[in-house]
């Protein structure tokens, strides 16, 4: 059997002030935060997940938080914008409880808005033509009716996207949808935040890391054979593979696919409940093992944050 992607685990972006970003994505978007740890490569800032109530794979957004880091430019070889799926009743509510947003033209079915977080990276809320089942996080300030479910897809801008598109469809199994002007859909084998869109924007800027950039963009393996075969397989066709990369709520492992964007392939499991009660989530400071011993060095270098209170308005 042919393996298939099933859909985007998570998004992974960089911020420049993690008490505004947390103040936006649980304030303002609804969402769940489901854990705070450190970034494991670089211990002294802060890794932030936000997500439905445990924050399983689809709905994972997640910050470095670089305080005061300048912002990075916005062009190709990047995810360039990140959807998030609402039932389409609910796109009126989102229009009046975000503060700048832009309705996009209808895309493949779906109604969009357009809007950007306070580091300027570029989301959408989107309005898919089907219902979205998935349960929301209703116990933070977006009522059930309204909140989000997940991760609707992913925009990726490059240059040409002859190259993408065939690993995508050629190694990933995605599923081509046809394209729209400069737009090309691709779909993974799940029914949420399975969505792909490439755009080819062969005269724009190549883009910078910095604040308001997604870092890397996480597909979902399922389990640790499932991305052992993943490793091996882009191995056989030449992409440049990390070894197998313990992030406690996951293993990971990342290439760059042949237009730029950092691909992760991540399990579904451990997941966050791994040194967290389901209630209790996201409420202190998690620290790998190997961080435990260098815990009050840690906690002294990183600024104070002010967690959400779980009330629904």
């Amino acid at each position: 059997m042919i393996q298939r992607i099933p859909g985007i685990h998570h998004v992974t972006a960089i911020t420049a002030d993690g008490q505004k970003n947390i103040d936006f994505y649980c304030g303002v978007l609804g969402l769940r935060l489901v854990k705070v740890t450190v970034n494991f490569d670089d211990p002294q800032s802060y890794h932030l997940y936000y997500g439905d109530e445990l924050g399983r794979p689809g709905t994972i957004m997640t910050f470095f938080v670089w305080p005061g880091a300048q912002r990075g430019r916005i062009g190709s070889g990047q995810v360039t914008a990140t959807s998030f799926s609402v039932p389409r009743a609910s796109l009126d509510y989102w229009k009046g409880r975000l503060e700048s947003v832009t309705i996009a033209p209808t895309r493949f079915g779906d109604q969009v808005l357009q809007f950007s977080d306070p580091d300027g990276i570029r989301l959408e809320i989107v309005g898919r033509p089907t219902e979205d089942s998935r349960p929301p996080w209703s116990d933070g300030p977006v009522s059930a009716q309204h909140a989000i479910r997940g991760f609707h897809g992913v925009t990726l801008s490059v240059e040409g996207y002859e190259h993408t598109t065939t690993l995508l469809t050629g190694t990933l199994g995605f599923k081509s949808e046809g394209g729209d002007e400069s737009r090309y859909r691709f779909l993974g084998d799940s029914p949420y935040a399975e969505v792909v869109d490439v755009l080819c924007v062969p005269d724009g800027a190549r883009g910078t890391l910095g604040a308001g950039i997604v870092h890397h963009v996480a597909f979902r393996a399922g389990d640790e054979e499932s991305q052992k075969r993943w490793r091996q397989t882009l191995t056989k066709i030449g992409q440049n593979v990390t070894p197998v990369i313990d992030r406690t709520y996951f293993h990971s492992i990342y290439f760059r696919e042949p237009g730029g964007v950092l691909f992760e392939i991540a399990t579904d499991d451990p997941g966050f409940t791994v040194d967290e009660s389901p209630e209790s989530l996201g409420t202190t400071l998690k620290l790998p093992p190997q961080y435990e011993n260098a815990r009050s060095v840690i906690e002294s270098i990183l600024p104070a944050l002010r967690f959400p209170k779980g009330t629904t308005s």
